[in-house]
C-alpha cells in the first residue's frame, strides 16, 4: 500500500498546492482551497479480459499513418448523432452536462434502451427500480440494457469483466469513488483518479464510455477544469425546465465539429427528436400583429428559421430600458444607434425589449435585419408580412453585409413557404429558378423605404 498523504486542492479550478492558503494562486478564487487525504496506488487492480497486449509506440512518418475513418457505433438517435460527428467512436469517453432535472439522465437511458448493443446503465443516484419505472415510461421493449447501482470503481469494474459491454454509462462521475483515494466522492481528486480509471479502460478494451457531470451554479462542469481536458468531447444540454425544448450543444469535440445543434422536445414519454426545428420555433398565428420579423440563421450545418419579437414604448421613467432574451444587449444597443443615425428614427427616449422565441441564444450576425425590421415594425406599429424573411448583418454605417452560406438559407425559407427573403446586395447567390423572390438591399434606408415608402 502507498503512504497516505494530505494535500490541498482548489475547489473552483482543481490547482494543487502545498499548504493552505486564502486565495488561490491559479483562478484568484478565495477560501477554495480545502484539504484533501489522498492515496496513490502502485498500479490499479482491475484488468480486462479483452486487453490487447501493449506493444511500445513506434515513430512513424506522416504519409505512412493510417488515416481510414474509424467505423462509429450508431446510436439511433438521430440529434445524438448529429452533434456527435455521426455516431459513437469506440473506445472514446463523452461528458454530459446540464442543469438538474433537465434530462440528462432521460437521454442517456433513452439511448441505451434503443441500442442493439449490449450496454450497461451504472447509477448512483438512482435505484434499479427507479430506472426500470422510467425505462418502462420510454421504451417498454428492451433486452440489451443492463441496469447497475454502484459508486465503488474497483466493483463497477469487476461487473463490465463479467458483463463485457460494448458501451458504458456512468451516472453520474461525480457519485463515483475509488479505494485508491481517502478523500469523498465529488472531490477534485476523487474526479480526477475515477476519470483516469475509465480512460484507462475504455482506451485498452475500445469500449465507448458516456459520462454524466453535474454542474455548478456558474453553469460550469462541477470539480476540476481539468476534467473537460481528460475526455474526448463535452456535450451540454441546454434548455428552460419549463418550456418543452430543450438544446444539445457540444463545447468540445475531437471527432467532429463543434458547431452542430440538437433539439429535442420533452415529453411523457421521453424526449422526442425534432426533426424540423423552424417549425416550433416559428409561432402560429392567426392574425397579423407588428413587432415580429422571421430570421434565417444557421446552427453548424442546420438551417432554421427564428421569430424575432421586438416591443418599442414610450419611457416611463427618465432613463429607457433595453433588454435582450436569446440575443446580445450590446448588439442590440449597437443596432439601435445605427437607426437612429443612419435612418433618423428616434429611439433615444423609448423602451426597447428583444425576444429570441422559443427560449433559444442566437449569436449569427445573420439575424441582425430581421432584429432591425421588427423593431421598425413594432415603432411605426406595422405589421410585416408573415411570409417575408431576412438573413443578412448591418454594420455601424448602415450599409447591409454579406452572410455566408446564404444559398442554403434561402432554399430553407423557400422549403418552409416563404415568399420573398432580404439579402444582402453584395451576396454571390448562383440559385436559379427557385419559387422565392430574393430581395437585394444595400443599406438600412432601403429597407425602410420597402416598408415605410
Amino acid at each position: 500500500m502507498a503512504k497516505v498523504k494530505t494535500t490541498f486542492f482548489c475547489q473552483n479550478c482543481g490547482s494543487q498546492h502545498a499548504k493552505w492558503q486564502g486565495q488561490c494562486n491559479a483562478c484568484k478564487a478565495w477560501n477554495t482551497i480545502v484539504e484533501e487525504v489522498i492515496q496513490t496506488p502502485e498500479k490499479s487492480d482491475w484488468k480486462s479480459p479483452t486487453s490487447a497486449i501493449k506493444k511500445a509506440a513506434v515513430p512513424l512518418r506522416v504519409q505512412d499513418i493510417d488515416t481510414s475513418k474509424e467505423a462509429r457505433l450508431d446510436t439511433f438517435d438521430g440529434e445524438f448523432n448529429r452533434v456527435l460527428g455521426g455516431g459513437i467512436v469506440p473506445g472514446s469517453l463523452t461528458l454530459l452536462g446540464g442543469e438538474p432535472g433537465i434530462g440528462k439522465s432521460t437521454l442517456l437511458l433513452q439511448i441505451s434502451l434503443k441500442l442493439p448493443y449490449k450496454t450497461l446503465y451504472v447509477s448512483g443516484e438512482e435505484s434499479q427500480k427507479q430506472i426500470k419505472m422510467r425505462a418502462e415510461r420510454i421504451n417498454p421493449k428492451h433486452n440489451n440494457c443492463y441496469i447497475l447501482t454502484e459508486t465503488k470503481t474497483q466493483n463497477i469494474f469487476k461487473q463490465i469483466e463479467a458483463l463485457e459491454p460494448d458501451i458504458v454509462i456512468i451516472d453520474s462521475i461525480q457519485t463515483l469513488h475509488s479505494d485508491y483515494i481517502e478523500s469523498s466522492s465529488g472531490s477534485i481528486s476523487q474526479i480526477k483518479e475515477c476519470t483516469t480509471e475509465l480512460i484507462k479502460f475504455a482506451k485498452e478494451t475500445a469500449t465507448p464510455v458516456l459520462l454524466i457531470g453535474h454542474i455548478t451554479k456558474d453553469g460550469n462542469i462541477a470539480g476540476p477544469k481539468i476534467l473537460e481536458h481528460m475526455v474526448d468531447t463535452v456535450l451540454q444540454f441546454e434548455g428552460d425546465r419549463n418550456h418543452v425544448f430543450r438544446i444539445l450543444r457540444a463545447h468540445k469535440n475531437r471527432f467532429g465539429s463543434t458547431n452542430e445543434l440538437g433539439i429535442y422536445e420533452m415529453q411523457g414519454s421521453g424526449l422526442r427528436e425534432v426533426s424540423n426545428p423552424s417549425e416550433i420555433l416559428i409561432s402560429k398565428k392567426d392574425e397579423e400583429l407588428s413587432g415580429n420579423a422571421i430570421a434565417a440563421t444557421l446552427e453548424g450545418m442546420r438551417p432554421l428559421m427564428i421569430e424575432v419579437q421586438a416591443l418599442v414604448s414610450t419611457a416611463v421613467y427618465g432613463t429607457p430600458q433595453r433588454s435582450a432574451t436569446g440575443f446580445n444587449a450590446k448588439r442590440l444597443n449597437m443596432l439601435l444607434a445605427v437607426l437612429e443615425k443612419r435612418a433618423g428614427f428616434r429611439l433615444g427616449a423609448k423602451d426597447v425589449f428583444l425576444n429570441i422565441t422559443g427560449g433559444i441564444t442566437v449569436d449569427d450576425p445573420a439575424i441582425d435585419l430581421a432584429v432591425v425590421a421588427s423593431i421598425l415594425s413594432s415603432n411605426e406599429d406595422i405589421s410585416l408580412p408573415k411570409d417575408f424573411c431576412f438573413a443578412a448583418e448591418v454594420g455601424l454605417l448602415g450599409e447591409i453585409r454579406p452572410v455566408q452560406r446564404i444559398e442554403q438559407r434561402i432554399l430553407e425559407a423557400e422549403k418552409l413557404g416563404f415568399s420573398t427573403i432580404f439579402v444582402s446586395k453584395y451576396n454571390k447567390i448562383a440559385l436559379k429558378n427557385t419559387g422565392i423572390k430574393i430581395q437585394l438591399i444595400s443599406k438600412i434606408e432601403d429597407l425602410v423605404t420597402v416598408f415605410l415608402g
